[in-house]
């Protein structure tokens, strides 16, 4: 497939209600925050797990849309599935040394896999497959005010063994936040996606995931998460027409006249974008 010809930024908004959306394991699993402004944050690393999985249910058994990082994914495997392609033989964490055989198995990878086109890879385990930079980034998502995290105390009725079933029944702890509306920012680059083949229906597939990802993402632990505006910023040409953080300076979010105390929906803010350059074209996908 061609590979796009536009550069693309994007922001994307969304919240949570009464869950986790973050939890930070070397913090006993709290939501993630910035310890100097009380801002929640999301890793990108988190964002990025929510769009495989929403490929990987979307275009599940589809030629060319298989995840790559995935649970109990053996990623020498599939290094070797690209070097049978290739009719190769490996040497261990060597590429091959004729440079075109050494892009044919880079670029099988890249083919078969939308995760590696989309957001690049390092492939140089045993079975070297080389690296790949994506087109896609995604930066870590902030909130737009402060969070409180809340711990909440639970409990559960049933026992594991029938030697329990006179205790008490085990106590334990989760942490929400009670609301909380963020903000993550994302740049597409037409340059890179040449380099992976990452075409239109690739991006439109992103576009699909970065709206509908916490639909089938749902668990107790995160209470309701929902996507509520995905902004697009789309250039003329593919180096771009204007720097992406005066578009994103473009998106405004502000308390809604109606709101009073602390925020606890979405309702309780107003979104408005300002006039783009006339060679960016701004599109709501949501």
């Amino acid at each position: 497939m061609t590979a796009i010809a536009n550069r693309y930024e994007f922001v994307l908004l969304f919240d949570v209600e009464n869950g986790n959306p973050n939890g930070d394991p070397d913090a006993g699993n709290m939501p993630r925050i910035d310890p100097e402004t009380g801002h929640g944050l999301v890793t990108d690393v988190c964002l990025k797990r929510k769009i495989r999985n929403h490929v990987a249910l979307a275009k599940e058994g589809a030629i060319g849309f298989r995840i790559y990082i995935q649970e109990k994914a053996v990623l020498n495997t599939s290094h070797l599935e690209a070097y049978t392609a290739a009719k190769l033989s490996h040497e261990a964490k060597k590429l091959p040394k004729n440079a075109e055989k050494a892009k044919e198995v880079t670029d099988w990878m890249c083919a078969n896999f939308y995760d590696i086109r989309t957001f690049g890879a390092v492939m140089t385990t045993e079975v070297n497959c080389g690296q790949v930079r994506g087109p896609v980034q995604v930066a870590f998502a902030k909130s737009v005010e402060p969070i409180i995290p809340q711990e909440v105390s639970i409990t559960r009725m049933a026992v594991t063994n029938e030697k329990d079933l006179e205790k008490e029944r085990t106590m334990g702890r989760k942490h929400i936040v009670p609301y909380g509306l963020y903000v993550a920012h994302g740049f597409v680059s037409a340059p890179l996606a040449e380099k992976t083949g990452f075409s239109d229906d690739d991006l439109n597939l992103l576009w699909d995931a970065l709206a509908n990802m916490f639909e089938h993402d749902r668990s107790a632990a995160r209470g309701l998460m929902s996507s509520r505006k995905l902004i697009v910023f789309r250039h003329e040409n593919k180096l771009g027409n204007a720097p992406a953080h005066k578009l994103f300076d473009l998106v405004q979010i502000r308390r809604a006249e109606s709101s009073a105390g602390p925020a606890r929906s979405f309702a309780d803010y107003t979104v408005t974008v300002g006039q783009a350059p006339s060679c960016v074209e701004v599109i709501e996908k949501l």
